[in-house]
């Protein structure tokens, strides 16, 4: 529960200390950050041998409860996202954090959704926590504004908007066809569908690869580049995207 339960402690502490000296709440910031580098290390070492670590929420059992499951790949992707994440916190640390208000508790909040994601072993909260980190997203995407950022951010968040109706579309056809949304017990009915009801489930699991591949931006999904900006500070010009 740590990778989740820290950012969330964190970043609300962060919004309820909003007027503390921004040193401070940096220094918070990226201690909470730099502590999700030894919980990783230690999820990995726990699962190197190819162990699964699941944890049910209130103690209902799967598939009827909310599970968080490590594994390798989870762990490595928690891992991954620390080191980032730390850089990140570095980077921002020069200076870019102060641009706008609560980026230290935004950033903890989109921690929070992205540890989350790779934790689950639901469907449906798998959305949830993809929503919680592109709520955070998004209030990031627009950190410092400008006319040229806002413009930017417009279609990213309408993209995303499309994606996450599709999400509950994909989610609703499944669990409509299997009866479970646990991802376990997911493998285990769809294999054992009839012939009528197996075309249903494709239908759901395309939809969730396209919603994946709009999220992550892939070809043919990716948003072109709508010309040079202005160059900033005598640097050259650079894609808008950029």
């Amino acid at each position: 529960m740590l990778p989740v339960l820290l950012p969330l402690a964190t970043g609300s502490l962060l919004l309820l200390t909003s007027r503390l000296a921004e040193g401070l709440r940096r220094a918070v910031g990226f201690a909470a950050t730099l502590a999700l580098l030894p919980i990783a290390l230690l999820l990995m070492s726990q699962v190197a041998d190819g162990a699964h670590l699941v944890y049910s929420l209130g103690g209902w059992q799967p598939p009827f409860g909310i599970v968080l499951v490590v594994d390798r790949l989870s762990a490595l992707m928690l891992l991954l996202t620390a080191i980032v994440a730390l850089a990140s916190q570095v980077y921002a640390g020069d200076g870019q954090d102060t641009a706008g208000p609560q980026f230290q508790a935004l950033f903890q909040f989109q921690l929070l959704g992205i540890n989350g994601a790779f934790l689950t072993g639901d469907l449906f909260n798998l959305f949830v926590f993809f929503e919680v980190l592109l709520i955070a997203f998004y209030t990031l995407l627009l950190h410092g504004l400008g006319p040229q950022r806002v413009g930017a951010a417009v279609h990213v968040v309408v993209l995303n908007l499309i994606g996450s109706a599709l999400f509950l579309f994909a989610v609703g056809t499944l669990y409509g066809v299997t009866g479970t949304l646990n991802l376990a017990d997911l493998a285990r009915v769809i294999p054992e569908l009839d012939a009528d009801a197996a075309p249903l489930a494709r239908s759901g699991a395309l939809l969730l690869l396209g919603v994946f591949a709009l999220k992550a931006a892939l070809l043919p999904l990716a948003s072109g580049c709508h010309g040079p900006t202005p160059p900033p500070s005598g640097r050259p010009p650079r894609c808008s995207r950029c």
